[in-house]
């Protein structure tokens, strides 16, 4: 049975109907959910569950993801590791220690996260208006990587460059949405509160990507370990946001599947609709499961497994030195 991510929203209650998942909502439905089908399970509303539930996720390995009010990202849980090794956990702090291997590594992040930015404005290049020079800013951006010898000046040019780009956003796309200046924690429009639903989403989708390897989430390379964030999971989504999150907004707004009415202004910002929501969630999870052509793998794969193939490149470097090849947007 293949298996998707399944997204709930209804207020309610989740629990374990032998060998499924019982749904009871608040306005009175049931439904039943095979749990062989989920690849991840997102919990968007107010949901009730107990340990016989969890323990069905945890039988089948499905992580969850918590989303509270307005739909901030809050936490996850995870089932019992079935990749587990500590050799890869120990490398990978080595790997974090030796300044070299950590700056390797950070190079290849952050150039690709540059690269990125600059294939979505060399497409709208003379489609919406003349980015020429937004382009070349972004590439002689991605050149100083290579020369710079330090993490945090790595993270200022990474900064720099998405300025750059985020500054070409009021141009692709369709009025009356407008981006200005990136705000977030909240967002203060509706362009800005877009950006920050999908980078949350891409950001859950390297999480569960990671931890389907022994890949420890909270050591990454360019952001410095911390308390409360998965560090690597941060890493990896810099990479993807251009590819998943900003290319789902500029199809949706440009192609006018979502409006200003799919949005709430509130005294804390502006946040999607329950409607906006979902349809924000089905262009993404419909661009998860797209295919390209991969010229490596000499064979069609899926959004989600690029971000998959991503992360287990970086574990191979990490034990074997085999070169990292974070995934640049050919296509």
């Amino acid at each position: 049975m293949p298996k998707n991510n399944h997204h709930m929203f209804a207020d309610g209650e989740l629990s374990r109907n032998e060998g499924t998942l019982r749904i009871d909502t608040l306005d009175g439905e049931t439904k039943h959910l095979p749990v062989e089908s989920i690849d991840t399970l997102y919990l968007h509303g107010q949901i009730d569950f107990n340990t016989r539930a969890l323990g069905l996720l945890n039988e089948h390995g499905v992580p969850v993801h918590v989303f509270g009010w307005k739909d901030y990202y809050r936490g996850s849980y995870f089932p019992k590791r079935k990749q587990v090794s500590g050799n890869t956990v120990v490398e990978q702090v080595r790997a974090y220690d030796d300044r070299e291997r950590r700056l390797d590594i950070a190079h290849d992040i952050i150039a690709a996260s540059i690269h990125n930015m600059r294939a979505n404005v060399q497409y709208y290049d003379g489609r919406k208006k003349d980015f020429s020079s937004s382009v070349e800013r972004l590439e002689a951006q991605k050149e100083r990587v290579e020369e710079t010898t330090d993490v945090d000046e790595l993270r200022g040019l990474e900064a720099t460059a998405r300025k750059v780009y985020y500054r070409c956003f009021d141009r692709i796309l369709r009025d009356p949405f407008e981006l200005t200046k990136r705000e977030y924690n909240p967002p203060t429009n509706e362009a800005n509160a877009l950006i920050s639903f999908l980078n949350s989403m891409v950001y859950t989708t390297c999480v569960s990507a990671i931890r389907k390897t022994a890949l420890d989430p909270t050591i990454g390379y360019v952001h410095e370990p911390g308390e409360r964030r998965f560090t690597l999971s941060l890493d990896v989504a810099d990479i993807f946001k251009p590819i998943l999150a900003d290319r789902v907004l500029f199809r949706l707004v440009n192609r006018q599947q979502i409006g200003i009415d799919d949005f709430e202004s509130e005294l804390d910002g502006c946040l999607l609709s329950e409607d906006g929501r979902l349809t924000v969630l089905e262009a993404y999870e419909e661009t998860l499961d797209r295919t390209v052509e991969h010229p490596r793998l000499k064979r069609n794969v899926s959004y989600k497994t690029l971000v998959r193939t991503d992360v287990y490149s970086l574990k191979k470097h990490i034990l074997t030195g085999e070169t990292y090849r974070p995934t640049e947007r050919w296509w």
